[in-house]
């Protein structure tokens, strides 16, 4: 292709509109006009226009049908065209959908319980200091969050969860250490060399199967084969805490979750004991470049960052002798 050619077909694609995409995408998957049609409340004959329109911006057909037959195939640029727009165009739908029923910004994020009560108010009050006017929804989620964000229900998430899937970008803002917590009338804390053995006989609190925080404390704690005993589990670290708070038993949650105004309890940081765990902000592969997305990126690395510096040094000193 020439270099005229190109430009004039670079600005050809520049007409296209959201109208002929969605149209295009919908016949790809419903198989015929008729159905697509219906889907889009329009006549059989403005779907198959938009489709040629479409077709004569990218300068390429996308679609073969028959005369009078019901349904169509994709050629094989439609074919390619359509699994690049599959990941993309839902949960773009979904979100436009949203905001047209709210008539204002939105930015919906979704992240663990503990997360969000320890991390994000600063957050989310700094950001509303610089987009008064966008409204924020908070889903409090955490082993579903990438399928979320796939099919439209969120724009972003803060998770400790690494997804690996490529239609869920994700940036990694921080790390944070666990730490070993147990009501303060236990007395002493173990060296972190003995914690395995001071927990065999001690009851555990932890969380649901599945989740990497739990994986990572029963393989610290595990001691000649065997695991402490979990005498409640739950889902996240807020209810984690809570539950030692009031002296059922000992748990390891993210360091962050413990602060100077805990005095009722002893945290032993086990950063050097035990792998750091990550936080992610990630989003909707077409979001990367909404302003109200980035700041909010930007603010979690930095405020989150801050918060876990702050709190290396604020948390509740172990006692000094046996209560």
């Amino acid at each position: 292709m020439t270099k005229p050619q190109w430009q004039k077909q670079k600005n050809s694609m520049q007409n296209v509109s959201l109208t002929l995409v969605q149209t295009f995408f919908m016949v790809a998957q419903a198989g015929s006009y008729s159905a697509a049609a219906r889907s889009l409340n329009m006549s059989y004959q403005s779907a198959a226009n938009h489709v040629r329109r479409m077709e004569q911006l990218i300068g390429e057909q996308l679609v073969k049908s028959d005369q009078g037959g019901k349904s169509i195939t994709l050629t094989t640029r439609g074919q390619h065209l359509y699994k690049l727009l599959q990941p993309e165009i839902e949960p773009m739908l979904a979100r436009l959908g949203i905001i047209l029923d709210k008539e204002r910004p939105i930015v919906r994020i979704g992240l663990p319980q503990a997360v969000f009560f320890y991390l994000l108010p600063e957050i989310l009050a700094a950001f509303h200091a610089i987009h008064p006017d966008v409204d924020i929804l908070a889903y409090e989620r955490d082993t579903s969050l990438a399928d979320l964000l796939k099919e439209g229900s969120l724009d972003v998430c803060v998770s400790e969860r690494y997804f690996g899937d490529a239609g869920v970008p994700q940036h990694l803002i921080c790390s944070s250490s666990l730490a070993l917590v147990y009501p303060r009338t236990w007395g002493l804390p173990p060296a972190p060399a003995d914690i395995a053995q001071w927990a065999r006989h001690r009851p555990f609190i932890t969380y649901e199967p599945g989740q990497m925080l739990r994986n990572l404390a029963l393989d610290f704690l595990r001691l000649d084969g065997q695991e402490p005993r979990i005498l409640i589990a739950t889902s996240g670290s807020s209810s984690v805490k809570r539950c030692v708070e009031e002296g059922l038993g000992f748990a390891l949650i993210p360091s962050w979750c413990v602060d100077a105004r805990d005095v009722n309890l002893v945290a032993l940081d086990l950063a050097e004991s035990l792998p750091t765990v990550p936080i992610y902000f990630g989003e909707a592969s077409f979001l990367n470049a909404n302003p109200y997305v980035q700041t909010l990126c930007r603010l979690c690395g930095e405020m989150i960052s801050a918060r876990l510096k702050c709190g290396q040094s604020s948390r509740p000193a172990p006692p000094t002798s046996l209560s």
